[in-house]
């Protein structure tokens, strides 16, 4: 009786639960069946996952320091390109770089007025060109001839004796027969009117001097200076391009 019920139950088993092998070996292996009540118990079987052993402080550092660079270039967004103007001051002159016809700087102002300016393409240092004296054919001639002579006498610096060369210059010509008693600069124009004959001209400007003529400079309180004009200049002891920046007293010729 026992033997007939073992073999019930055996054929009633099926045949994925037993532990005979496809080929038809038995390999004596318990199977489980898994089901929803045994799912549970079997994750808590399971072998738990080693933790990861606390790491020191300057492991820490490198590892944040190695993975830093990586975050950095994965967040970095792409670069926008951006043009830069130039920074110009404030309350300045607006100006086209574009010349007109080549020979004309155009510009706009402050006020918005468009004006322009001639474009220099060459330089010429210490190109100062001063005003020629002319020859005034009612003076006497022998005043040119003076200006040159004071000219070819002079020297390069001022040897304060403008007057003492002046006097030679105007004896040397024949303008005047005798030699000035006069010795300050600023008496000159006194002895030269009564003494000589010599005028004063109506100019207030040395540059408009005619060649000849003889300019005398100073004040009450100073020694004053005396200069003839020549063609291109001033000379009395020294040559200059340029007039003394004394007060003028006067221009005086002899007529």
């Amino acid at each position: 009786m026992a033997f007939v019920a073992g073999a019930r139950a055996q054929a009633l088993a099926p045949p994925t639960l037993g532990g005979e092998n496809p080929t038809g070996g038995n390999t004596g292996d318990v199977v489980q069946v898994i089901t929803a009540k045994t799912a549970p118990a079997l994750a808590k079987k399971t072998r738990p996952v080693a933790k990861e052993p606390a790491r020191t402080s300057s492991e820490k550092r490198i590892s944040s320091t190695v993975q830093k660079p990586a975050q950095s270039i994965a967040k970095a967004p792409a670069r926008a390109t951006f043009t830069m103007e130039p920074v110009r001051p404030m309350n300045q002159q607006t100006v086209n770089q574009t010349a007109e016809h080549g020979s004309r700087f155009s510009f706009k102002t402050a006020t918005g007025k468009r004006e322009s300016v001639p474009v220099i393409s060459q330089y010429y240092p210490k190109r100062i060109v001063y005003p020629y004296a002319k020859v005034d054919k009612r003076i006497d001639s022998r005043l040119v001839q003076a200006a040159t002579l004071a000219q070819e006498r002079s020297h390069a610096h001022s040897r304060s004796r403008c007057w003492h060369y002046v006097k030679d210059a105007l004896l040397a010509s024949g303008v005047i027969e005798s030699r000035p008693k006069t010795e300050l600069a600023r008496d000159a124009a006194s002895e030269l009117v009564h003494n000589y004959g010599f005028k004063k001209l109506s100019i207030t400007d040395p540059f408009s001097a005619p060649v000849g003529s003889v300019l005398v400079y100073g004040t009450a309180r100073s020694v004053g200076h005396v200069e003839i004009r020549t063609k291109d200049g001033f000379v009395s002891d020294f040559r200059s391009p340029t007039p003394s920046k004394r007060p003028l007293v006067g221009v005086y010729a002899k007529l």
